[in-house]
């Protein structure tokens, strides 16, 4: 499974960014996608993710209400919308995915080692 992530870039606080993410390879089926983050000199940590059967969301405290995930499940893609952006936000965003089958053991989908393929990551830069 490969991981293809688009829509990083510069913005100024309070604006914008989409982030798409498109997998691709063999693929039967989706669990969950989703999005993790890490800032310069900070750990890794959760953003948000999508259950791709039913489309129930998770969301970090820290980007609740202010950013929304969503998928397409015809084009194995998921989206990122952050609006409100803050100086904060600024990192490199990975996408994440999780499928069925892989004996890949699942430990939630707030936590990293749920996930078995990772994108190479998107820059977000958020200057205040």
């Amino acid at each position: 499974v490969q991981l293809q992530a688009s829509g990083g870039g510069l913005v100024q606080a309070g604006g914008s960014l989409r982030l798409s993410c498109a997998a691709s390879g063999s693929i039967l089926t989706i669990f969950r996608m989703g999005w993790f983050r890490r800032a310069p000199g900070n750990e890794r940590e959760f953003v948000s993710a999508i259950a791709w059967s039913d489309g129930t969301t998770f969301y970090s405290d820290s980007v609740k209400g202010r950013f929304s995930i969503s998928r397409d499940r015809a084009k194995n893609t998921a989206y990122l919308q952050m609006n409100s952006l803050k100086s904060e936000d600024t990192a490199v965003y990975y996408c994440v995915i999780r499928t069925p089958g892989t004996g890949w053991y699942d430990l939630g989908f707030g936590d990293a080692r749920s996930y078995h393929n990772w994108g190479l990551g998107t820059l977000v830069t958020v200057s205040s």
